[in-house]
């Protein structure tokens, strides 16, 4: 009897793709960047769909250098800046959108950065937000305000998270997809997965929360793609840390085909669909690109 090859899979991860380079945040990717990216997976990589790439995993019918393409979040630039990049290259990615945030959002995290970004002078008063005065007199202070802000907001409870940020940033600038951009990712022929509702870190919210978030952002999107959303990213994505078994196995029982963490490595054969590991190689250059590519394949699992 002739044995099938345990051929592992790649997934990659983007968050936002600005159009041009952001001199605050260098390692972000740019229109650029993930142009060069896509030629490369393009030419060096068969690129699958999420779903498809799950099922075959698990039949071990994957084809050799599999690889799938995920963003994350659901920013307006998914649909402005990425979608015609990888239509561009004939290559198909799955977009995670946490539905709460569409049609005029902005998640908690931007807002910060906007703050910063923004704030006249070399101060910034955050005494109302609990943080005092901050030196934000040059381009590396600003960065290291807002690494600092949002390293300190990341874990609280969501409710005082979001209180503490109105108190910075009474206003922001809306960052998300429209229900129309999300129709034309659909349309496009691009998967759409769940995301939850508002983002939460589900090890730092009850289950009943936790299946409400799940269930609910799922619904949404189903609800405006008329569609059904079998995949799902967990926020933040740490196995243990962000997220824990009691919410993979939410997930099965709401009929999810599988999920995506932020572990690095490659899934094979034997990888539970609910712990799928995914990383971005933020090498610039090809050569650097595909070494990383290469390294990532041979991380023990997560």
């Amino acid at each position: 009897m002739k044995l099938k090859l345990q051929l592992p899979l790649s997934i990659l991860i983007y968050h936002r793709v600005l159009a041009g380079p952001d001199r605050l945040f260098p390692e972000q990717v740019d229109a650029r960047r993930v142009e060069q990216h896509m030629q490369l997976v393009h030419r060096w990589f068969r690129v699958m769909p999420l779903t498809e790439a799950v099922r075959r995993l698990a039949e071990r019918s994957l084809p050799p250098r599999a690889a799938c393409i995920t963003f994350v979040d659901g920013y307006a630039d998914s649909a402005e800046v990425a979608l015609p990049i990888l239509r561009r290259h004939g290559v198909n990615a799955t977009f995670f959108v946490a539905s709460g945030f569409l049609d005029g959002g902005c998640m908690w995290n931007d807002a910060v950065i906007e703050a910063v970004r923004n704030a006249p002078g070399d101060r910034i008063d955050l005494g109302r937000a609990g943080f005092g005065i901050l030196d934000i007199g040059c381009p590396v202070r600003r960065r290291a305000v807002i690494d600092m802000l949002i390293a300190a907001l990341k874990y609280l409870p969501p409710e005082e998270r979001i209180e503490r940020v109105k108190r910075m940033a009474q206003r922001f600038t809306p960052t998300m997809l429209s229900s129309d951009q999300l129709i034309a990712l659909h349309r496009a022929g691009m998967e759409i997965g769940a995301h939850t509702i508002s983002h939460p870190i589900l090890a730092s919210i009850s289950n009943a929360a936790a299946r409400a978030e799940i269930a609910g952002g799922r619904a949404r999107l189903q609800d405006i793609i008329q569609a059904e959303v079998k995949m799902f990213a967990y926020p933040n994505g740490r196995p243990g840390h962000d997220f824990e078994e009691r919410h993979a196995a939410m997930l099965r029982s709401q009929g999810f085909a599988g999920a995506v963490t932020t572990a690095w490595g490659a899934a094979r054969a034997g990888s539970d669909p609910f712990y799928l590991p995914r990383f971005t190689p933020w090498d610039r250059g090809a050569g650097r690109f595909l070494l990383r590519m290469a390294r990532n394949l041979l991380l023990p699992p997560a």
